[in-house]
């Protein structure tokens, strides 16, 4: 054969198999074949993993090749969470809890700076902000040395977030009547006389320094307390040693009560 056919003939046969190649990559894409995904995934926990899937498992079952938890049980677990105060009492469902696109808006997440400092980055994708927010944070303690409730790996957006977190309080707070009691008076029959009723689960919305200072004076003072009369604030004629004029929250939600009262205090009272 001369060399200018057997040229033509290679180069034919090179189109045939690269004609054949691509249609083999189409109909292996169109049958089902997807690239294999990556999964990202947090690693802080000694026994549980969540992947920015939203999925929560042991180490041992995570796929070696992708790095993914099998698909199987809840996907954006809450278990152990909060969702009034978004704070969970485990690290991995705070992460899988705070996927979920229910919880957090992507448009508000990736605005948050990753620290304080004015030339600090944001946070570039959602699973980014819920697995470094979820760590302990510093609005999860008191005093820098304890935590404000067992429920501290929390995934709510900084207070300070151009003022998202304001707005979040708010539309929690929709539809409740926030009103001061009178000193001794508990929130049940606060809200009774204005012919409402408290609503118990929206005490802890209050039960926050920022908050209360928003409806009471506090001169200047916030502080955490144990009483079933918190939020509220501590009357000016009270004894010196319970702070007169100071505002208190508790750090212990369980007790947080309508009925609760002291003969001391004015009560922040959300009645609906």
């Amino acid at each position: 054969m001369s060399k200018p056919r057997e040229k033509l003939s290679r180069l034919f046969l090179f189109f045939v198999i690269l004609q054949f190649s691509q249609t083999v990559s189409s109909a292996r894409k169109e049958i089902g074949f997807p690239d294999r995904r990556i999964c990202r995934n947090t690693v802080q926990g000694r026994y549980l993993l969540s992947d920015d899937n939203g999925y929560v498992c042991d180490a041992l079952s995570l796929d070696p090749l992708s790095h993914c938890c099998p698909e199987r049980g809840h996907q954006f677990s809450c278990q152990g969470c909060n969702l009034l105060s978004q704070c969970c009492n485990s690290y991995e469902f705070c992460v899988s809890c705070c996927l979920h696109p229910a919880q957090i808006q992507k448009e508000n997440v990736l605005k948050v700076k990753v620290a304080k400092p004015a030339t600090a980055g944001t946070y570039a994708s959602v699973f980014d902000f819920c697995a470094g927010r979820c760590r302990h944070n510093s609005e999860s303690v008191v005093h820098e040395n304890a935590y404000i409730s067992n429920f501290h790996h929390c995934f709510s957006l900084p207070s300070n977030s151009s003022g998202t977190g304001g707005m979040l309080v708010e539309a929690r707070l929709h539809g409740i009547n926030v009103i001061i009691g009178r000193q001794g008076e508990s929130c049940d029959v606060a809200c009774k006389s204005n012919g409402q009723s408290c609503v118990l689960n929206k005490l802890l919305v209050l039960n926050q320094c920022d908050i209360i200072q928003k409806y009471m004076s506090c001169k200047g003072t916030c502080m955490p307390s144990i009483g079933a009369d918190q939020p509220a604030e501590v009357a000016d004629d009270a004894p010196k040693h319970l702070n007169p004029g100071a505002c208190l929250y508790t750090q212990t939600e369980s007790l947080l009560s309508c009925d609760g009262s002291h003969r001391h205090t004015r009560r922040l009272c959300p009645c609906a």
